[in-house]
């Protein structure tokens, strides 16, 4: 028989708890949440792993991702095509917008968003070049695979004949807020979009069975508060230059460049510092 830790002795000999016996002073702990510093230490390891993994396998598991993100916009289209012009719709069709996270999240792709808290991790431990350097190769080969992913799924559903053409209608309705915001209001969006992913990615080692829940939960925020995330808000504005409602240009200069900005000031500086502060200041 294992012995019994420090800390469920303490329940049982406490005077102010009911618990009585060991075997309940054992399911008390373990329905305790884990403490911050096993989060971060859980998420720093994968994050040292991370940065070891070839550029190879980095790029295909980028790639895989920024397709499977493509789901979020087909998938919001098809709820916002069948649901009935009402000022309610949106509640419901956003849900489509978590699709793609779901599938990235619990198939364990490369998403670039998610890496600005596992990665950073590690080198706000090592504060070293070297650290710093696989970092922006982390990052520069998933964002490359992530954005050239959703511009192939954008490519087939908006070329291929294959989707009814309500649903591609739909496609183009549900693009269009993605642009035309300006670029501060863009950049303010991503900050909190990149902070509400960089949030899910902290919450997740302590999830257990509300893996799911978690992921709908923050990337519904981010769809129905209409924040901006660079890469599935890169497979709607890619839509929109396949079809030819958007210059080329235009999804650099419009969505890319402070979409990115924000999503990595959100994921770094206000998760990551805070959460790697909280630790720091918390040992002895």
């Amino acid at each position: 028989m294992s012995p019994v830790p420090d800390k469920v002795k303490s329940i049982v000999t406490d005077p102010q708890s009911p618990i009585s016996s060991i075997e309940e002073a054992r399911k008390v702990e373990e329905r305790v949440a884990i403490p911050a510093k096993i989060v971060y230490e859980a998420i720093r390891l994968e994050g040292e792993d991370e940065l070891e993994r070839p550029v190879a396998a980095l790029a295909w598991s980028g790639l895989a991702a920024g397709l499977s993100m493509g789901f979020s916009l087909l998938a919001e289209a098809v709820l916002h095509a069948y649901l009935p012009a009402s000022h309610w719709s949106p509640l419901l069709s956003r849900f489509g917008y978590c699709t793609g996270f779901l599938i990235v999240v619990l198939g364990r792709q490369q998403l670039f968003t998610e890496n600005t808290l596992t990665v950073v991790l590690p080198f706000l431990v090592h504060k070293d070049l070297a650290t710093l350097r696989k970092v922006f190769r982390l990052w520069s080969t998933v964002l490359s695979a992530n954005i050239f992913g959703t511009f192939l799924f954008a490519l087939a559903v908006a070329r291929i004949p294959f989707l009814d053409p309500a649903v591609q209608l739909s496609m183009l309705e549900v693009s269009q807020p993605h642009v035309g915001l300006g670029f501060a209001a863009t950049f303010l969006r991503a900050i909190f979009s990149g902070w509400l992913i960089a949030l899910m990615v902290w919450m997740l080692p302590d999830a257990a069975t509300s893996r799911v829940f978690v992921i709908v939960a923050l990337t519904y925020l981010i769809a129905i508060a209409d924040l901006t995330h660079i890469v599935a808000g890169s497979a709607n504005v890619f839509f929109l230059v396949v079809v030819g409602k958007l210059p080329f240009l235009s999804y650099f200069t419009s969505f890319f460049f402070p979409t990115l900005l924000g999503n990595v000031l959100g994921g770094v500086s206000l998760v990551s510092a805070l959460a790697h502060g909280q630790v720091a200041a918390g040992k002895k």
